[in-house]
């Protein structure tokens, strides 16, 4: 029986207009009477999944940036902290390349430099970020970091941002997370850390859960639970990662697929 149900957001959950599923609120209080665990999956930062996801605050499991950091009922069950030595010379490493833009994400709060925000990139931080802060350098962070990110508005990140991370491809998790994205985190903080990590401290199999992606930091999560679902739009990285495909996010894929879990008995 499937226990825990964990889905991406962008490109899976919601559809092609960023809009989650009608049916939504519907099915996740069928699933709560069943004693289902729902949790979100996303490169995005918590508190802009609980923008979305302001009524359930207490009842999903968020795993948020990645993997590196997950919460229940507002309290961090685990993170994967960046040693900031390390996460400076990452996070300035990009600083006189054209058209890419550093983000470095906190546990609570994102941090740009000043000099380098384009509104386009203000425009993208929006969908994703919620507390957002601009400095002058990286000695003006104060948080612990979790997650560096790169953006490029022309939405070639895989041929202008990807291969200049050559260098800590052996050392650092450096993956793309959308055209738009790429994300360094430290080896082995992937969604699918966090996945497993869950199923430790809830006493569940991979047979118990399931998971649905469809972009690159979504790959290690397909390894994580039995029930792997791809989204007919995915990478096809992912879809070979995966067990199974579910109909595209534009068809509500996530939410057709749960409904025939229920239908099958197997939540």
């Amino acid at each position: 029986m499937i226990k825990l149900i964990l889905s991406d957001m962008d490109g899976t959950l919601l559809d092609e207009n960023g809009q989650l599923p009608e049916e939504f609120d519907a099915v996740m209080e069928e699933l709560h009477e069943r004693g289902v665990q729902f949790a979100p999956a996303s490169g995005r930062q918590y508190f802009s999944l609980l923008k979305s996801f302001k009524k359930y605050e207490d009842r999903f499991i968020f795993v948020s940036d990645n993997g590196t950091i997950v919460r229940q009922h507002g309290q961090e069950l685990f993170s994967d902290v960046i040693e900031h030595k390390l996460a400076a010379e990452i996070f300035n490493s990009m600083n006189d390349h054209d058209g890419i833009y550093n983000v470095l994400c906190g546990k609570e709060t994102v941090y740009l430099l000043r000099d380098k925000q384009p509104e386009a990139q203000m425009d993208e931080l929006k969908k994703y970020f919620r507390l957002v802060e601009v400095v002058d350098s990286f000695e003006d962070i104060p948080e612990e970091p979790i997650k560096i990110s790169f953006f490029t508005p022309d939405g070639d990140a895989a041929e202008k941002i990807y291969p200049l991370f050559a260098p800590y491809y052996d050392s650092m998790q450096v993956v793309l997370a959308s055209a738009y994205w790429v994300d360094v985190t430290n080896k082995g903080a992937t969604k699918g850390s966090a996945v497993k990590a869950l199923q430790k401290r809830l006493g569940l199999k991979p047979e118990e859960c399931a998971v649905f992606g469809d972009y690159m930091n979504d790959i290690e999560m397909m390894g994580a639970a039995y029930y792997s679902y791809a989204m007919e739009n995915a990478f096809p990285p992912v879809k070979e990662a995966a067990r199974f495909v579910a109909p595209s996010n534009a068809e509500h894929g996530v939410i057709k697929t749960i409904r025939g879990f229920m239908e099958q008995g197997l939540c």
